[in-house]
């Protein structure tokens, strides 16, 4: 356990700064879409390596691309008069054994089956289109990634690279999250319709006080004209400012789409509940980090989870156990308020074997009284790793 060391937090909290920021896309945005269908692809890639190979083969589709379309939304209707683009674009075993993958067919229908079963006002038969650009992997890569399975061994790190984590969620890093699950919720959709799945929050924290500024796409056709717009703005308003502040028992400011001009009847309508229809592309990797926010506050990797094979690639895998670790660490172990993670690999190496797993803790206790018990944590979950591509397929660990 020498690669794996427990040191102090020896700077001030983030909750106790001056000011914070913290966002979240939701599921509609055209980032978050990206982020979806390229972590799905690989789910379904991996459930037809395992059903006709028995293993999960090299692959890595974690480059993807939402070319907005055109609309003209208005009250009680639209149309989407230009279809959006979608992109899938990566690298993977597509013929072994003389057994080959229809990958367009494959890419095709788990993408319109995502779409159709997310954003609810899309019909994806007429304002989607899929390409598939899927290609062999390099050699080498392909090799390092057989390597283990012919020996039977730990998968090998395909990368030289570092995931971070953190816990628990503050007060602003929860209202952010939470806001956005509610707004997305089935019970909430029931009552209000209106409310399309592309809806993003960005809360401000400036010393105590907490500001929800909130974009949500509405969808057209359930409202009939400006009036009722402001209306059901209003009423959403307060429905969220009520379930937040029950939340965290403080004042919270919530504020949704606050580029509306009622004079010049300019508001945020679509006709499919996202703004992908015509308002922004997306992209795989702009979006929400591995625990579902982008804290630029805490530490955070660039890398870009959603597609990457969860066997060996350690841009997706160390983000995700750095962040199960530190969630442990604070619940598991009595006096640590807070504990963030960094770990990073060495290409070609055992992925259970970092150069070097940091665990940082704030707590009123000497530190040398909890390092065993922090370390343990940290060994059992590198134990784990090599079966953690099994919570990804169960989508128990997600990405977005």
């Amino acid at each position: 356990m020498a690669n794996i060391v427990v040191t102090p937090m020896t700077f001030a909290p983030v909750y106790e700064q001056f000011a914070e920021i913290v966002e979240r896309k939701g599921i509609g945005h055209p980032d978050t879409i990206c982020d979806n269908l390229a972590e799905n692809l690989s789910r379904e890639l991996c459930r037809w390596y395992l059903s006709e190979f028995g293993a999960i083969m090299h692959h890595n589709v974690d480059k993807a691309l939402l070319v907005g379309g055109v609309s003209n939304a208005y009250f009680g209707g639209g149309e989407v008069i230009q279809p959006i683009e979608i992109y899938l674009v990566g690298r993977a075993i597509l013929e072994k054994n003389t057994k080959r993958l229809d990958i367009e067919e494959l890419v095709r229908e788990t993408a319109k089956d995502w779409l159709r079963n997310n954003i609810k006002n899309m019909d994806v038969d007429k304002h989607v289109k899929i390409y598939t650009k899927i290609r062999p992997g390099s050699k080498d890569l392909v090799e390092l990634f057989e390597r283990f399975q012919k020996r039977g061994e730990v998968p090998l790190a395909n990368d030289t690279s570092f995931g971070v984590g953190f816990a628990p969620f503050d007060d602003l890093e929860r209202a952010v999250y939470e806001a956005e699950r509610f707004l997305n919720s089935e019970a909430l959709k029931k009552e209000h319709p209106e409310v399309g799945e592309d809806i993003k929050v960005m809360g401000v924290r400036i010393e105590n006080k907490i500001r929800l500024t909130v974009a949500l796409a509405f969808v057209s056709k359930y409202i009939k004209n400006v009036d009722e717009y402001f209306a059901r703005k209003e009423e959403l308003t307060r429905k969220v400012k009520t379930y937040i502040e029950g939340l965290l028992g403080r004042e919270v400011q919530v504020h949704i789409n606050t580029a509306d001009s009622k004079e010049n009847g300019s508001v945020y309508i679509t006709v499919t509940g996202t703004s992908a229809e015509q308002g922004d592309d997306g992209q795989v990797g702009r979006g929400n980090r591995v625990n579902g926010l982008i804290t630029p506050y805490r530490p955070m990797s660039l890398e870009a989870a959603a597609g990457k094979n969860p066997i060996s690639h350690i841009g997706k895998m160390y983000n995700t156990v750095a962040s199960i670790i530190t969630q442990r660490v604070v619940k598991e172990v009595e006096g640590i308020e807070e504990a963030y993670c960094y770990i990073v690999s060495q290409i070609g190496k055992p992925i259970n074997e970092p150069q070097i797993l940091d665990v940082k803790v704030r707590t009123s206790r000497n530190i040398n009284t909890l390092q065993e018990e922090v370390k343990k944590i940290a060994k059992e979950e590198l134990d784990r790793m090599p079966s953690i591509w099994k919570g990804f397929l169960e989508g128990i660990y997600t990405v977005a």
